[in-house]
């Protein structure tokens, strides 16, 4: 939760945008990253159907692709891919009031998606999540049971083009043990937060001048 002092007037929160190659294991390490902070995480709209667990306005918005389209024409999104047939989008409104408040916003999207964002405005933080090996890879998306044999192999062959473009990002999380990938998310949030950049005119009158 931001905090405010009579010297330090509200900070606008960060951008942070996780992603990496499906099945790495986003969605638990953000799960447990974010446990007991008060930060805004935006919720994607998709055109696929839900997976075995997952629950609508939580995981995800599940819409049909004439409502998405209808949101992409109004430039509603900011940012939106088609990955396997399924549209997937961020919609811009609920993101810039978080952040004007000053509420850090998370977004766990795909590596195209960011790349999109990093675009759109430059305050986003791009961190990339790293699978140990692409047989450690491989296990995961087997062990979801959530598609078959071809797909997996799709998956696994753009999860390879990803990785190569790892060094495009600002921060690599390697997500091998759980415990330490969230200890590293908090580390760059600290020092993000941290940045001197960060500290506005106003905020260092008030330390000068108390």
């Amino acid at each position: 939760m931001t905090e405010e002092t009579p010297h330090q007037p509200r900070r606008r929160g960060l951008l942070i945008v996780m992603t990496g190659a499906s099945g790495v294991g986003k969605g638990t390490l953000r799960e447990l990253w974010l446990a007991e902070q008060d930060v805004f995480y935006s919720v994607s709209w998709t055109t696929r159907p839900p997976r075995k667990g997952e629950r609508p306005g939580q995981d995800y918005h599940f819409v049909d692709a004439t409502r998405f389209l209808e949101g992409m024409g109004q430039e509603g999104f900011l940012e939106h891919a088609e990955f396997a047939g399924n549209h997937y989008g961020t919609p811009r409104g609920p993101i810039e009031a978080a952040l004007a408040s000053g509420q850090d916003v998370v977004l766990e999207i795909e590596v195209k998606g960011a790349m999109q964002v990093r675009q759109s405005t430059d305050e986003a933080i791009l961190v990339f999540i790293m699978p140990p090996s692409m047989s450690e890879l491989r296990r995961r998306l087997e062990g979801r049971a959530t598609e078959n044999p071809e797909q997996i192999e799709r998956r696994l062959t753009r999860a390879r083009e990803e990785i190569l473009e790892a060094h495009a990002f600002d921060y690599v999380v390697m997500n091998e043990d759980l415990t330490r990938a969230v200890a590293d998310m908090h580390a760059i949030q600290r020092a993000e937060r941290s940045r001197s950049e960060r500290l506005s005119p106003e905020a260092l009158g008030g330390i000068v001048d108390s």
